[in-house]
């Protein structure tokens, strides 16, 4: 079993912000799988698992704020009897461009709370991590990750949670070194590409059946009922 956690805020207000793209990456990969609004809520997280393409696989939303995250995640990994090579973490990082993923085996916090707190719960820093950039901050950075994704982002957002969702597909088939390899030279489109591309061709628009050809994939694209 392979534990994906994503990291982010509960409540309403913090949905859509920047801080809690790593909850929007695990709700994409349940879309996928079928389980969204089928998981369950115990250890401080919410959690949903089974198998999803041929891959046992756990998901993980710790409900603490995200200065506790670790509490939650030491809770997940003992209950599952765990061990670290087991983990992944999702995670926003303002010191990376709009739409970047990087993957990392294992490191410090990078200034990110949420890491900060598992590491320090956990007393060890070996586990994975992929970090989703979310673009350099031109104000406070509290201000930053708390705000909701700008208008050019917000239409770019859809193909950066699809190929975070690939991503961590990869790493659980592959692991780290694989998947890093695959996609740490993943670059999003600029906006007005994607406006101007044709039908079928790569972050184009979606053809008459919602399928549009991502950069790693065809994806059905979602109506904005179904990501809320």
């Amino acid at each position: 079993m392979k534990i994906v956690v994503g990291l982010g805020n509960p409540g309403d207000q913090y949905a859509k912000t920047r801080h809690n793209v790593g909850w929007m990456v695990l709700d994409r990969i349940a879309d996928r799988a079928g389980w969204a609004g089928k998981g369950r809520t115990r250890d401080a997280s919410a959690i949903a698992m089974g198998r999803y393409r041929g891959l046992d696989l756990m998901i993980v939303k710790p409900l603490t704020w995200m200065n506790d995250s670790g509490l939650a995640v030491r809770k997940v990994l003992a209950r599952e009897h765990a061990p670290l090579d087991d983990l992944l973490v999702v995670v926003d990082d303002f010191a990376l461009p709009f739409g970047k993923l990087r993957f990392r085996e294992r490191g410090g916090p990078g200034g990110h709370n949420g890491l900060r707190s598992i590491i320090d719960e956990l007393s060890n820093e070996g586990f994975s991590r992929l970090r989703v950039g979310i673009g350099s901050p031109d104000r406070a950075f509290i201000d930053h990750v708390l705000a909701p994704f700008d208008a050019d982002e917000r239409q770019r957002l859809p193909a950066l949670l699809d190929a975070a969702a690939d991503a961590v597909e990869e790493w659980v088939r592959h692991g780290t070194s694989k998947a890093a390899n695959r996609f740490n030279m993943f670059e999003l489109r600029p906006a007005d590409e994607t406006l101007v591309a044709p039908p079928g061709a790569v972050d184009g628009p979606p053809d008459e059946s919602g399928v549009r050809r991502t950069r790693t994939g065809w994806r059905k694209v979602l109506r904005r009922s179904e990501e809320s």
